[in-house]
């Protein structure tokens, strides 16, 4: 993959000027980055939406480097830090892939924060059992990851195909649209 063939994007609200050229100097070095500051429109006084355009999978990582995956966690683990705790800060992660995968961050306590972060990679290891087509919903495109603290575990909420919506409840794919 060429350098800065491939366009990243950080979408943001409530961040520092210096937070942001932080993540925008990891980014740079391996992609084109679009930023886009915007207005307040959810009840966090601080936004993060960062979207990867390559697949979630272990030729990512070893792409963009362990090292360089670790610094992005540890600025975005620092910009809760700097905010305290309580409903104050929220992350979309994406990845562009078959399906794109979206995992969202917004605890409270910096403790499970920190915790969530942590362990995105982990899901490289359970995602085959996670979008095993026969226990899955057809066509799906998008898949989103809620962080559960109750087993400290990343779980599966949310999927998408086409104009339909499901969700799991009792460890089963359900429409909801």
């Amino acid at each position: 993959m060429a350098q800065g063939s491939l366009v990243a994007s950080l979408k943001y609200y409530g961040v520092s000027p210096w937070e942001i050229e932080v993540l925008y100097g990891l980014l740079h070095d391996m992609f084109t980055v679009e930023q886009l500051e915007t207005e307040q429109d959810e009840d966090y006084s601080t936004m993060m939406n960062v979207y990867f355009p390559l697949e979630f999978s272990d030729e990512f990582f070893k792409w963009f480097g362990h090292m360089r995956w670790d610094k992005v966690k540890g600025i975005l683990k620092e910009m809760k830090r700097r905010r305290g705790g309580g409903k104050n800060f929220k992350i979309y992660i994406h990845f562009s892939g078959k399906p794109n995968i979206k995992f969202i961050v917004d605890l409270d306590e910096h403790r499970w924060f920190n915790t969530a972060i942590e362990k995105i990679d982990f899901i490289l290891e359970l995602l085959q059992y996670h979008l095993d087509p026969q226990k899955i919903p057809q066509n799906i495109t998008d898949i989103v990851y809620m962080f559960d603290k109750s087993t400290s575990r990343w779980r599966l909420n949310k999927a998408f195909s086409n104009d339909r919506k499901y969700v799991i409840i009792e460890n089963e794919w359900k429409l909801v649209t």
